[in-house]
């Protein structure tokens, strides 16, 4: 653990409970016709929800247990690993026939994209950590303001896909969103403490190592990689489907309740 203000902490439980319950929201609200269930919204809801909820509480104990630490004497590969694998499940699960299905539909783009607006309270956290001179500038303002960018991007974006008037803007806040979280983490890696250390700064990126910080790499991260993964993927069946004439800009969707 490390000795951050409580405004720091708040920042960054707001991001953690607050991402995966847009999500959660998102997933409960979206529309199923056809061959799905009107349940089967509300079961994936739930199923993101209850699982990323055990995530975010098994990663807080691993910090708590020194398990994501960085030290100058071994390079610890946690944080990375840990990031990956949350991954990695939860592609996983939404290549799952079912929830496929479901997470392709042009009712869903929208909402999903709403989430990442929680990506604010991430950056937020970043920037005041480093205010409080204990982040390095190459690592805390391009990840801190441009996780904010992208969080009051995604509100607009939001607003201007449920209107059906987005355009490209979709595919680009989409690609750009990714690099801004794999930059952060690249420079996060680059920066701490180990024995082979590629960014020389003061001071290092150690407090990402540590709670509270390390919940956005293991916990926020992964999901906001996954939404952008699975907005990409239904722009790109839509993209296919109207050139096709089998169907409209899915990406960016008529108005929906």
């Amino acid at each position: 653990m490390y000795p951050l203000p409580f405004v720091v902490w708040l920042l960054v439980i707001a991001g953690v409970i607050g991402l995966p319950a847009l999500t959660f929201v998102a997933l409960a609200r979206g529309t199923a016709t056809g061959n799905l269930r009107r349940t089967a919204p509300v079961r994936l809801a739930w199923a993101v929800a209850i699982g990323w909820s055990l995530w975010a509480i098994a990663s807080a104990l691993l910090a708590a247990a020194g398990v994501y630490r960085l030290t100058w004497t071994a390079t610890n590969p946690a944080i990375g690993v840990a990031a990956l694998g949350a991954m990695l499940a939860a592609f996983l699960f939404t290549r799952m026939p079912a929830v496929s299905r479901l997470l392709a539909r042009p009712e869903l783009a929208w909402r999903i994209t709403l989430p990442h607006a929680l990506r604010i309270a991430g950056g937020a956290a970043f920037l005041a950590t480093f205010a409080l001179g204990k982040l390095p500038a190459i690592f805390a303002l391009p990840a801190g303001f441009g996780d904010i960018a992208i969080g009051i991007e995604a509100i607009f974006l939001a607003g201007r896909m449920r209107r059906g008037v987005a355009g490209r803007g979709v595919l680009w806040f989409n690609i750009l969103g990714l690099l801004d979280l794999a930059y952060a983490l690249t420079a996060g890696f680059l920066a701490g403490p180990g024995p082979v250390r590629l960014l020389t700064v003061t001071p290092s990126t150690a407090p990402v190592a540590l709670l509270p910080l390390v919940l956005i790499p293991t916990v926020i991260v992964p999901l906001a990689v996954i939404l952008h993964v699975v907005a990409l993927r239904t722009l790109r069946l839509t993209i296919r489907a109207s050139r096709s004439g089998t169907g409209s800009l899915a990406a960016v969707p008529t108005r929906s309740s």
